[in-house]
């Protein structure tokens, strides 16, 4: 019987969290999609000075949560396509973490994989996030580079925006890294493991990146591909299941789209 109260518990939950979760992916597809709706004769918009963008980089910030948040009132129909997906993928990985997870454990016991996973997903740090974001925006304002200089506004906006998220749903979870508790997998148990705070960073930079420089595919796969390695090694790193590793993923992307949608300069479009 408690055995049966805790798997309830733990469905429950992970269900619960996983929508949660999605909000950070959701808020992609809610405001940017109502800006774009205007018909083509309407003026294009102003563009926004460099100052503007510096100036209201906290007031964004703020707006940001309110538009995450609040974007489950704002799905639409065509939001499935992607939704249905996540929610299906993270529930199927939360079903077979604990699985997944013991055998890691068992074969990362030799202590090599976790010492190259573990120099991996340094990169993802939120220390060498940051430094990305405020080495784009140096080397924009020291070579006057606009394109530069918002790519490190931007990413630093969805880095901050995706660490709150991550936070307050690392405070809701409490679930234990799997070298904790040898693989369980256990909500409300204490712990920070969901969501993956190096996967929601490393994706957050990266997807604003590959946005800004888009026309350019070896930045695009550079970037990905990276965010990508990252994220599997806090996996094979025995620091995170898997669900963490998604969702964390997901909440990076997403808020990342969102931010580059709702206050990209497109004057710097060619």
């Amino acid at each position: 019987m408690k055995r049966l109260s805790s798997n309830l518990k733990r469905s429950v939950l992970a269900l619960a969290l996983t929508i949660f979760a999605v909000v950070g992916a959701s808020a992609q597809t809610s405001k940017p999609s109502q800006q774009q709706t205007p018909p083509a004769t309407t003026p294009s918009p102003q563009s926004t000075s460099k100052p503007s963008l510096e100036r209201q980089f906290f007031s964004n910030i703020l707006r940001d949560q309110r538009a995450i948040w609040t974007s489950p009132l704002h799905l639409h129909r065509q939001d499935a396509w992607w939704l249905v997906p996540l929610a299906g993928g993270t529930g199927a990985l939360l079903a077979t973490d604990r699985l997944t997870t013991e055998e890691g454990l068992e074969f990362s016991s030799t202590g090599t994989r976790l010492r190259i996973s573990n120099d991996v997903s340094k990169i993802g740090s939120a220390y060498a996030a940051a430094g990305a974001a405020g080495a784009f925006y140096l080397v924009g304002r020291i070579t006057d580079n606009p394109r530069a200089r918002e790519t490190g506004l931007l990413a630093g906006e969805a880095l901050i925006d995706g660490a709150i998220v991550s936070t307050i749903i690392k405070e809701i979870s409490q679930r234990p890294r799997p070298h904790n508790d040898s693989g369980h997998g256990d909500f409300l148990e204490g712990g920070n493991s969901f969501p993956s705070g190096h996967s929601m960073a490393v994706w957050a930079v990266a997807t604003v990146i590959a946005l800004e420089y888009r026309r350019h595919r070896w930045v695009q796969f550079t970037a990905y591909g990276i965010a990508a390695l990252v994220s599997v090694s806090r996996f094979t790193g025995s620091n995170h299941f898997l669900s963490d590793v998604l969702i964390g993923s997901a909440i990076g992307f997403g808020t990342a789209r969102y931010v580059y949608q709702s206050h990209h300069d497109p004057v710097l479009n060619p």
